[in-house]
């Protein structure tokens, strides 16, 4: 059985898929973002997600959610270099920021919201 692999890092790309996977559902459980707004961001039902939770689904490499998805694990792992405390993260996502204009978990719900907010925190982050 022949599997395809990812040519930047040797690794077959379902074991990326699902990698990817774990690492978003980490990272919205310690942002306390619910399986229904991880729906929302990715674009996928709320059945989706949770096969995506016990690795019956992955993540297809290329695909919106795919893309989506590495977004919001890049999202997590801005914010916890900048706070380094999953409190302030889970309460940063939650808060109305002036510079976003709204929270961001509601930005978060659209695409063009997801980059805004991706871009926001790797700003930040590279001032820190």
């Amino acid at each position: 059985m022949d599997k395809k692999l990812n040519t930047k890092t040797a690794v077959p790309e379902d074991e990326e898929s699902l990698v990817l996977g774990k690492a978003m559902m980490r990272a919205a459980r310690y942002l306390k973002i619910s399986n229904t707004e991880v729906a929302h961001i990715l674009g996928l039902s709320s059945a989706t997600i949770s096969r995506l939770k016990t690795g019956e689904y992955r993540l297809e490499r290329g695909s919106k959610a795919f893309e989506l998805a590495l977004l919001l694990v890049r999202v997590f792992r801005g914010l916890d270099a900048i706070t380094g405390s999953d409190d302030a993260s889970r309460s940063w996502i939650r808060a109305q920021n002036l510079a976003l204009r709204n929270a961001p978990i509601d930005l978060m719900q659209t695409v063009t919201g997801l980059v805004g907010v991706a871009e926001y925190v790797d700003a930040r982050r590279a001032r820190v």
